[in-house]
């Protein structure tokens, strides 16, 4: 796919660009770009941002439109089933998830959280560029700075699978979220030296029976597993 503007998600690159603009003196965009609501930008304003932000030198790749992947179809299908009022998404990273949900669902309030600095400092420029309905922190999956309940809907997707203390992380998920919990892992070995959990069936039931969530459900796509899991309807 080429280098060009019209090659990424258009509202989550020129937000970034913006994001960027207000930490970096090297990266001055005309008041017409920089000062209105992302939304009231045109498509031509957009794709002048990126191409900006592409000509300072800065890496949009992560904002690349590229093939989404099986179980990212997978679960955005869910997602449009359950009508989330709003989304914790745990893990971000890169965004293979993130912005295809964030185009999908453009009025869904979305948090973004990843434990990486860099990763976080990525997401957080994408929010200080004003992307509507999305915020983003640094943080811990076994150490969740939000109250009980606060999320609709929360995922972790490729994520379960990395984390040492991945029974508080699945305790502290099933805290903050009200009515579902979404989760993928690959479904087999592999040689990942990262992955050191591998979720089965019965391993994801055990993790979201310890947080007080008995009904789970399991969907495949390639190698992976996918739980959700159903909390009860009687959580305020």
């Amino acid at each position: 796919m080429s280098d060009t503007p019209n090659a990424h998600y258009l509202r989550v690159a020129a937000a970034y660009v913006r994001g960027r603009a207000l930490q970096s003196a090297d990266l001055d965009l005309p008041d017409r770009l920089a000062a209105p609501p992302l939304d009231s930008l045109s498509p031509a304003d957009l794709a002048e941002l990126c191409q900006l932000g592409l000509d300072a030198g800065l890496r949009l790749d992560r904002y690349k439109r590229s093939n989404v992947l099986p179980r990212v179809h997978k679960v955005i299908g869910a997602l449009e089933g359950i009508r989330p009022e709003g989304l914790l998404d745990i893990g971000s990273g890169r965004g293979a998830f993130l912005w295809p949900l964030v185009e999908r669902f453009p009025r869904l309030p979305v948090t973004s959280i990843d434990a990486g600095q860099a990763r976080a400092a990525q997401l957080e420029a994408v929010m200080r560029g004003g992307l509507p309905k999305f915020s983003a922190r640094r943080m811990d999956a076994a150490a969740l700075d939000f109250a009980d309940r606060q999320f609709d809907v929360v995922t972790a997707l490729e994520v379960l699978e990395h984390i040492p203390a991945v029974e508080q992380a699945v305790c502290e998920i099933g805290r903050v979220a009200r009515r579902f919990v979404i989760a993928s892992a690959p479904s087999k070995p592999d040689h990942n030296p990262e992955h050191i959990h591998l979720l089965t069936e019965p391993e994801f039931r055990r993790l979201f029976a310890a947080a007080g969530v008995e009904h789970v459900t399991f969907d495949y796509v390639l190698n992976h597993r996918i739980a959700i899991a159903r909390l009860g309807r009687g959580r305020a």
